[in-house]
């Protein structure tokens, strides 16, 4: 879990740098369609730091409990999360099952 912590926070870092102001907006008239893509990078760039930040925040929680002793065991129901779960998202909070409920129910809240 602690490389997976250190690859989003270098993610982050890449990221934040990369999207800083470095003056690259340019105010000499540009076409509207390089206009518009930049819009539409600038915008990606944003959603990703934001689903990196999650993301990072999710370990971060994973961390406090493997500390607490609750780690492996869904946040929701109480119930083992499969290990095989586990070793594909070290920082799953939830089963298969109830993440997909939890993101459902997510979505139609919004």
């Amino acid at each position: 879990m602690k490389a997976e912590q250190e690859r989003i926070q270098r993610e982050l870092s890449e990221l934040r740098s990369e999207t800083g102001d470095d003056g690259e907006l340019s105010t000499v008239d540009q076409h509207p369609a390089d206009a518009g893509t930049e819009m539409f990078e600038e915008e990606r760039d944003q959603s990703m730091i934001e689903r990196l930040e999650q993301e990072l925040q999710a370990v971060e929680r994973a961390f406090q409990r493997v500390e607490d002793g609750t780690y492996g065991v869904s946040i929701d129901s109480g119930e083992p999360i499969p290990d095989a779960r586990l070793e594909a998202v070290p920082h799953a909070e939830r089963t298969v099952d109830e993440q997909a409920r939890f993101e459902a129910e997510n979505r139609n809240s919004v």
